[in-house]
């Protein structure tokens, strides 16, 4: 197999800003036939309900039942699945799972009020969405992980009904995926997956409930009906291909950091991995355990072609100037792996999560550490943060009015109002001014 060819960036070169754009570079395809195909997925469902689920399932699934009753699984059958876990298996969502939750309870809003000198309450209510729904791959790829992600920070957040849909091609159920739903205590779960599964969470149908929310990972038909259907519905958010950037002082093993690239490189052939340092050495150290070690895994097809296409390595004049291209990039995951984080960290304004340290992997944080997996991508950790109990949870504003402190603010009100040119609104303010 030839040697592998990786994009190589000095950010000291003149061209370095124009060479960066092509680098990150990604157009999440708007295929208009997928769109189109998608609209009428969710148009068939709206109309036809549960008629139209059991059709779409039969034919993209190869999966028939007789009823949409029939693609729900019972709780006994997420308890049996749990029992029949390894017990290795079982420990280990157990330990996931009560981390995500530490960190998830660290995370929630809280109401609040004050009052004003003349009587009048000013606050904030935080409610709880009332039913959300997790769309979780299925088939023969295992993603419990991804269930105590999304399934956690709702169920901390107060969420009363937590509806899940997962694929199950020719009515192959993975065991994992319902273990992990039994754990964290997902009401329902419905065997369906595609458009047509967040079309049901949308909009319902006689069998399944609607939803206030959708969230979870699926393919590019999942994230269109996704982008469709806001609206109707919250969504998480619409995710890209995943990401990695590493900035690295030249000091750690070099093993290690290939290994990092790789861990996200294997994930698709358009993710990206890219790695900084001020030391052309260690760029090189690194260009070669990538050459070693990658015809030893298991995804090297993968990988190769993520780090041909968009994988990058890219010197720079000194660390502060390493943070400056990380927040030019805003990664989903960005790895300082460095002698001392901390003061690198300043630096840093965009990124999904951060990595501190030589010994802090990203991989820990895509199962265990306690952090949200599900993290902003392309360049959106500019202005969006990763999915918390806070996404499951509502601000009402509270205004209580004294009749002094309702005077008083009338008058103000009346004066704004009257300049916009919308008189009721200054006549129903000045019916509380005293006289």
């Amino acid at each position: 197999m030839s040697d592998i060819n990786i994009t190589r960036l000095n950010a000291l070169d003149p061209a370095f800003s124009r060479q960066l754009s092509a680098l990150l570079r990604f157009d999440a395809a708007e295929d208009a036939a997928i769109d189109q195909r998608v609209r009428e997925i969710i148009s068939r469902v709206r109309r036809e309900g549960d008629s139209a689920i059991l059709d779409y399932t039969r034919r993209f699934d190869h999966y028939a039942v007789a009823s949409a009753g029939a693609l729900e699984l019972t709780r006994q059958s997420l308890h049996d699945a749990w029992l029949q876990l390894p017990p290795e298996w079982a420990r280990a969502l157990e330990v996931a799972a009560g981390r995500i939750q530490t960190h998830a309870e660290h995370q929630k809003l809280t109401s609040w009020r004050y009052q004003e000198a003349d009587g009048t309450w000013l606050g904030q209510q935080v409610t709880a969405l009332d039913r959300v729904g997790l769309y979780v791959p299925g088939g023969k790829a295992a993603y419990p992980s991804s269930v105590l992600m999304n399934a956690i920070p709702a169920k901390v957040a107060g969420v009363r009904e937590l509806i899940m849909v997962v694929p199950t091609p020719r009515g192959e159920v993975n065991q994992l995926v319902l273990a992990a739903a039994h754990l964290v205590g997902v009401d329902r779960v419905f065997q369906i997956g595609g458009a047509q599964a967040v079309a049901a969470l949308a909009y319902g149908t006689e069998t399944i409930p609607a939803v206030d929310k959708i969230v979870g990972p699926g393919n590019v038909y999942v994230a269109t009906a996704k982008k469709l259907v806001f609206g109707q519905v919250g969504i998480d958010m619409v995710a890209g291909p995943s990401e990695i950037l590493i900035i690295s002082d030249g000091s750690t093993d070099p093993d290690w950091i290939a290994m990092d690239l790789f861990s996200q490189a294997e994930h698709d052939e358009n993710a990206q991995a890219i790695l900084i340092s001020p030391d052309p050495a260690h760029l090189d150290a690194v260009m070669q355990r990538i050459q070693d070690r990658l015809p030893q895994m298991e995804r090297a097809a993968v990988i190769r072609a993520s780090l041909t296409s968009r994988g990058g390595l890219i010197q720079v004049g000194d660390l502060a100037q390493a943070g400056e291209v990380a927040n030019r990039i805003a990664p989903e995951h960005l790895e300082l792996s460095v002698r001392d984080p901390e003061t690198l960290l300043p630096y840093i304004r965009n990124a999904g999560a951060i990595f501190m340290g030589r010994y802090t992997a990203e991989a820990l944080g895509d199962y265990c550490a306690g952090p949200n997996h599900v993290l902003p991508t392309s360049g959106s950790a500019r202005f969006s943060s990763p999915l918390g109990v806070y996404d499951f949870q509502k601000r009402s504003s509270l205004i209580q009015c004294s009749g002094q402190g309702a005077s008083e603010l009338a008058q103000t009100a009346s004066v704004l109002a009257q300049g916009e040119g919308l008189t009721a609104h200054a006549r129903s303010a000045e019916y509380r001014i005293r006289r």
